[in-house]
């Protein structure tokens, strides 16, 4: 029988090149990781999960309250300049963290939310209607472009369960006019807050009680402030009369109280009911009002009491507050002019960034807001309720007696003799958080008495009503005939944001600063401490060495002109050896120092190896666990 004889490409052993090798993991690689794909857009297309550490991508209860009781389709529309952004890469990552959240807002309104993206371009229709919807744009762009980074909102109307978003008109349009990434830790209260403001129907209504006259005189052809105002075009605005007070309507959303005094126990009773049913109350009080147009007393040569207090109140709530002190602050005194001359009034502060709460909504935008003979507050030592401070003075403040001030009114250079710093922080405004409880335990069988309040009740305490007059942060100016007014201070602001603030839903005032997007490498920074410590030592005495070295070495060194500027042989070796351990103690130094960077490049490494390999797999295999889960589950069912 004749035998079979192999082809000799068959009679030698199979031999794999490691090209042959790459191509075939390759190829395997793509056929496990094409059907892991397929596998995870199927079961995990609507599971979302946020890793990081402060839950930057889940939205808070109070956000998910609101876009959850939307009763009217909006459409958002964010404007973006991509092409002028392209060397910002800072503001690119920001934009990216705003779209996301915006995303995440859309996903869960169930279709009430559209947005869109648009990248207005110079000179087109776009960028005109950023304009024309209240867009703000940023200078900076490459090749000097104007960049728009803002969010416009519209109420459209219609049913947002029967038609479609083009069949609609907008109603009301409201915008973010530029997303600045200093604020970034309020970027969700931003968006809620444009989402509740569109959701409403109606001007919110707000009263205003006040013995000063903030409304104006119309018979003396007097204005009302202007603070009062800019809060008109926001809020419907109601005046109420203490004196005829008997009850709070729950449909007023924040309640001011201006300079009470001698207010009816019947206008106190209203007031304090009103704050333990949920209303939103804050209270202007201050020792000397210098629009307080109080007479003096007949047969009298003191000044008349300008103060105000709400001393009831104040001991139900824990309010520790005197309105016979005022706080003088040299350091934030502000420049004034009087008799002809320019000087720094103690009692008149220029508050600055440093005397705002960066962390809340209503400061943290704010540079500069102007107080006069303002009083400050602390808290009792029964207090159940806390003091969050939105103004205090610096630390160079002193408390002095609302007399001397009134003694001082014609030369305020008196209240810097025999100054002496408190070193203290005091409190100018504040939040005011807790469980209050009824300061009129009396009448609690009265109908609907209420005898404390919810957990995390808020009023608002300002130490000063003067902020809210004009001449501390707005003065008239005529330009071509017209007269408009010059704004050097941001009171009104301040006001507004309050106001503002409050009027929210229970659900809007809950979501607090989030962190922010930029985290800090911490762990590489304890590196390179322990790093520092480990090495510093070693690094000084390298250093003193190579210092003795340089000295030895130059007393070695020949001197011009002693014995023919020559050295002998053993100098010279000596030298040699010197110059050597220079060199060698130089090497030591750039050991150290790179040293000192191969921990953090390690770190590096299996940070990367973390992200790239690592959380992949793992996601993938709990997507692919979690599949084949509902898969079985969904079989066993049938």
């Amino acid at each position: 029988m004749p035998r079979l004889r192999l082809h000799p490409i068959f009679s030698k052993p199979l031999r794999l090149t490691r090209r042959a090798l790459l191509y075939g993991a390759l190829v395997l690689l793509v056929l496990v990781f094409v059907p892991v794909i397929v596998a995870s857009s199927r079961w995990l297309h609507a599971s979302r999960v946020d890793l990081t550490t402060d839950k930057l991508y889940t939205l808070t209860p109070g956000t998910l309250h609101i876009v959850d009781s939307l009763q009217r389709p909006l459409r958002l529309t964010l404007y973006f300049s991509d092409h002028a952004t392209r060397d910002l890469p800072q503001l690119r990552s920001y934009e990216q963290r705003v779209r996301e959240m915006l995303q995440e807002i859309v996903a869960r309104s169930h279709g009430r939310v559209r947005l869109q993206t648009i990248d207005p371009v110079p000179y087109s229709d776009d960028e005109a209607s950023a304009e024309g919807n209240g867009l703000t744009a940023a200078n900076g762009g490459s090749n000097g472009e104007r960049v728009f980074f803002g969010l416009a909102g519209s109420a459209m109307s219609g049913n947002p369960d029967n038609d479609t978003m083009d069949d609609r008109v907008p109603e009301k349009t409201l915008a973010i006019g530029f997303f600045d990434p200093a604020r970034e830790t309020f970027l969700e209260y931003d968006i809620a807050k444009l989402l509740y403001e569109l959701n409403q129907v109606s001007k919110p209504p707000i009263g205003v009680i006040s013995s000063l006259p903030v409304d104006g005189n119309p018979v003396l052809s007097e204005q009302p402030w202007t603070a009062l105002q800019q809060l008109g075009q926001l809020f419907d605005v109601k005046t109420l009369d203490p004196a005829t007070l008997q009850h709070v309507d729950e449909s007023i959303k924040v309640l001011l109280l201006i300079h009470p005094k001698r207010l009816p126990p019947d206008a106190q009773y209203a007031i304090d009911q009103y704050v333990l049913h949920g209303g939103h109350l804050a209270v202007f009080v201050d020792p000397d009002a210098e629009l307080d147009t109080t007479p003096y007393a007949p047969d009298s040569t003191t000044f008349p009491d300008h103060g105000s207090d709400l001393p009831r109140l104040f001991a139900a709530w824990g309010v520790a507050y005197d309105p016979h002190k005022v706080v003088l602050d040299r350091a934030r005194a502000l420049q004034i002019e009087l008799a002809g001359s320019s000087l720094n009034h103690p009692a008149m502060l220029d508050l600055g960034a440093q005397e705002l709460n960066r962390n809340d909504v209503i400061t943290a935008s704010l540079q500069r807001i102007n107080v006069s003979t303002v009083g400050y507050f602390d808290l009792t030592a029964q207090a159940t309720t806390r003091l969050i401070p939105l103004l205090q003075s610096s630390a160079e403040a002193e408390v002095v007696s609302t007399q001397r001030v009134l003694d001082a009114a014609d030369d305020p250079t008196q209240l810097l003799q025999d100054y002496k710093t408190d070193n203290a922080h005091y409190v100018l405004a504040a939040r005011l958080r807790g469980t209050f409880a009824s300061a009129f335990p009396e009448r609690a069988g009265e109908p609907g008495h209420r005898a404390s309040s919810a957990p995390n009740t808020e009023v608002i305490l300002v130490a000063d009503t003067d902020l809210l007059s004009d001449r501390l942060w707005v003065e008239p100016q005529t330009v071509l005939g017209q007269t408009t007014m010059r704004i050097f201070a941001n009171n009104g602001d301040f006001v507004t944001n309050l106001v503002d603030n409050l009027s929210g839903s229970s659900a809007l005032l809950s979501i607090r600063g989030r962190s922010t997007s930029q985290r800090p490498f911490t762990r590489v920074q304890a590196l390179r401490n322990v790093a520092d410590q480990k090495f510093l030592q070693k690094e000084q005495e390298l250093e003193q060495e190579l210092a003795d070295t340089r000295r030895r070495l130059d007393e070695l060194q020949p001197v011009k002109g002693s014995h023919g500027g020559t050295a002998t042989a053993e100098q010279r070796r000596e030298i040699e050896q010197f110059r050597q351990r220079q060199l060698a103690i130089n090497k030591e130094l750039r050991d150290v120092q790179h040293q000192l960077n191969a921990e953090i490049d390690a770190l590096g490494l299996r940070v990367k190896f973390i992200n790239i390999v690592l959380v992949p797999a793992l996601v993938v295999l709990i997507g692919l666990l979690y599949g084949w889960r509902r898969t079985r589950h969904s079989r066993q069912r049938r």
